[in-house]
């Protein structure tokens, strides 16, 4: 369902992303490991169609991102390190305005039954978003994916700002959306959030993709290890 074939980017003669080649099938959860500047930003926007590769080719769902970017971005599901919504509108009435963007519409009680799964308090529900914490604007981030019911979600350091309780709850939300069919590729450098929610791993950097395993084979410690150790050399 996420197809990376070959792809590479450069910008002003440096290569952010090299050669990289990689598939996220329906029900699984991949996280891209990868520090500041290792490409993980730069392939999420090339998925999503903000860019163009400078050789080979991204798709979803078969559709090519950069010749029919408008149709891919209808089967996804994207959750931003910083989640921008409009401060004079409450959490509801945010999710309900970009649901209405993807012609979605759902009642108040469903709205508001997506905001609780996803980790806001139902005090926070009608209060204006210009009040909220980074955390509390990331859950409607997670909750306007969601609603959607997208086919494949990709996510920029999405537990960012998020306590250990809602990251946990996000890790749930996450694997509930694999095992109903999607497919998620996860980028961060939160290593015990990826090893805890992920079923493979890839370390990328440089934007080339120099490690992957399967996370059954290694637990947090080993791959800490195992991902320091390509960070230093």
């Amino acid at each position: 369902m996420i197809s990376i074939k070959q792809t590479s980017k450069s910008f002003k003669g440096l290569k952010a992303v090299n050669q990289l080649s990689l598939n996220v099938a329906a029900g699984e959860i991949f996280g891209l490991l990868g520090s500041n500047g290792a490409g993980k930003s730069t392939t999420l926007n090339m998925l999503l169609g903000f860019i163009a590769p400078d050789e080979g080719t991204t798709e979803i769902n078969g559709i090519n991102t950069s010749t029919d970017a408008a149709e891919a971005r209808k089967h996804i599901g994207y959750i931003p390190e910083n989640v921008n919504l409009y401060p004079y509108l409450t959490g509801i009435e945010n999710l309900d305005y970009f649901c209405k963007l993807a012609d979605i519409s759902y009642s108040k009680e469903a709205l508001a039954a997506f905001l609780n799964l996803c980790g806001l308090q139902e005090a926070a529900h009608n209060k204006r978003t210009e009040l909220y914490s980074k955390g509390m604007r990331q859950k409607v981030g997670i909750a306007i994916a969601y609603a959607k019911k997208a086919k494949v979600y990709l996510l920029d350091e999405p537990a960012s700002g998020l306590d250990p309780l809602a990251s946990n709850e996000l890790s749930v939300l996450l694997k509930k959306l694999a095992n109903e069919g999607a497919a998620i590729l996860m980028a961060s450098h939160d290593i015990f959030r990826v090893r805890e929610t992920c079923n493979r791993i890839g370390i990328i950097k440089h934007g080339v993709l120099i490690k992957e395993m399967n996370t059954a084979d290694v637990s947090a410690n080993e791959l800490e290890k195992i991902y320091l150790e390509y960070m230093q050399d």
